[in-house]
């Protein structure tokens, strides 16, 4: 019956919304690479002042369980456009370079899903889901594209070749090139210019919105920003209590800020869906130009501090404001929530992806749409599994400071490699996965066990040599 009465409920809504006004609302998802869960003041940041994100969690949601697919970039970024676990559509890691592979030309994006309603579409950010033409945003359904097409760390100047001669550092990290549309637009970025990088990604995602005000628009602004090696331009540069870290995160605030205030300009608030989330957590072994979590490890793990990102919706007059939603949901559910906003058609193949339309409105009783979530890393290994309360770790190795601090100044630390057993952890009571509880609740392992084996029938496990039916090849050269 709750179920039918939501569903009662979201056609009442769309069909007010329908009658309001002939036009979709507009969507615009902040991506943020590598931000730690304490990162920002509404949810707990010390040392660092973020007005901006603090105005918008008291005018919209926190979301205090919101998960990615993987604890690194090209496979959260996939996930995050395909509306699908990465592993289903064939990216993992972090593509360099070097890269051969790239987006498939038959996902459908969530720039392509927009463009069934006529949406102008632009990204101004990393991509990072292939460098060659054929992957670049252009022919996946974006009108403009502004951008590195990798991580900014994937040049010369990475901390592993600086000991070297620059011409034995470009035979592992050729010059980073700079983008427009299909085009680089600058071969050689130097450390100049990643200080403006924030800087230009907002100016041309304000440009963007008053040059679409009077069309429904998808904007995609997946910051550079924090990932290493942090650079910030002089408006910022020394402002924080936390070091350049912390001024980093004050600039891509004052981003944010200028995009919500671009809105408020052109009067599209009450008409702007605006998601600020994160690609996965901390580089930790960076230590003090890495992100904060209290949360268990970070980046390039599936514990709870490499994958629950700090995650911020507003929508003026239809989330609710100051309001906070401890339910799980994935970025993955961004694409199937969006096209039910707008009236578009999902692919016609398999998503992983739900409609969280009811516990982004605030929906009394609303729960989690997921019955359990794969936590997949590395070339395919379904290291975890939960649900809205259980988490069942399977044995793997992970990479941990094991307590030692990270770097300084921007040269990373080591990582040790740990391994883990059979675990499970009751995240409602214990988030930091501290306690194993696994021999006092055999129904609840049985039951994630039962998940697990239809998540490796269908997208496979290394850690059990299996091979999934559901798995679609990534783009090639």
């Amino acid at each position: 019956m709750r179920f039918f009465a939501i569903l009662l409920c979201l056609a009442a809504w769309t069909v007010s919304k329908a009658n309001a006004s002939d036009r979709p609302p507009n969507v615009v998802v902040i991506f943020i690479d590598d931000m730690g869960y304490e990162d920002i003041g509404p949810f707990g940041a010390q040392g660092i002042e973020t007005p901006n994100l603090d105005a918008m969690a008291k005018n919209g949601r926190r979301f205090t369980d919101f998960v990615v697919s993987s604890a690194v970039c090209s496979a959260s970024r996939a996930a995050l456009m395909t509306g699908c676990y990465h592993r289903r559509v064939g990216i993992s890691g972090a593509l360099g370079p070097h890269a051969r592979l790239g987006i498939h030309s038959d996902e459908m994006t969530l720039a392509e899903l927009c463009k069934q309603q006529n949406y102008a579409t632009a990204i101004f950010g990393k991509w990072h889901l292939g460098h060659h033409k054929k992957f670049l945003p252009l022919q996946h359904g974006f009108d403009e594209y502004f951008g590195l097409a990798y991580s900014n760390d994937m040049w010369p100047y990475h901390p592993n070749v600086l000991h070297l001669p620059m011409d034995e550092r470009l035979k592992r990290w050729p010059d980073l090139p700079f983008f427009e549309g299909n085009d680089i637009i600058n071969p050689k970025v130097t450390p100049e210019d990643q200080t403006q990088l924030t800087t230009q990604y907002t100016e041309h995602a304000v440009d963007f919105i008053h040059r679409n005000k009077d069309n429904p628009f998808f904007l995609y602004v997946p910051h550079s920003m924090v990932h290493v090696p942090l650079y910030v331009s002089d408006k910022f540069k020394g402002k924080s209590a936390r070091g350049l870290f912390g001024d980093v995160v004050m600039e891509v605030d004052w981003s944010v800020g200028q995009i919500n205030a671009a809105l408020s300009e052109e009067g599209l608030d009450s008409n702007t869906l605006v998601i600020f989330t994160s690609d996965n957590g901390p580089w930790l072994s960076y230590g003090d130009h890495a992100g904060t979590t209290k949360l268990r490890e970070g980046k390039g793990t599936m514990f709870e501090g490499g994958y629950r990102e700090p995650t911020l919706m507003q929508w003026t007059g239809e989330i609710p404001a100051g309001t906070t939603c401890d339910q799980l949901a994935s970025t993955i559910d961004i694409l199937p929530t969006v096209a039910a906003l707008i009236g578009a058609e999902l692919p016609a193949h398999p998503i992983d992806g739900k409609n969280i339309l009811p516990l982004m409105l605030g929906e009394p009783g609303a729960k989690s749409p997921h019955e359990s979530f794969y936590c997949y890393y590395g070339g395919g290994e379904l290291q975890a599994i939960r649900n809205d309360r259980w988490k069942l770790h399977f044995p793997h190795s992970y990479r941990t400071l094991a307590g030692q601090p990270g770097g300084s100044d921007g040269i990373p630390s080591n990582y040790q490699t740990a391994k883990i057993g059979r675990a499970l952890f009751d995240l409602k009571n214990d988030v930091n996965e501290t306690t194993n509880v696994i021999d006092e609740h055999p129904d609840v392992v049985a039951l994630l066990e039962k998940h697990a084996e239809a998540a490796r029938a269908d997208l496979g496990d290394r850690l059990t040599d299996r091979d999934g039916s559901g798995i679609r090849p990534a783009g090639k050269m």
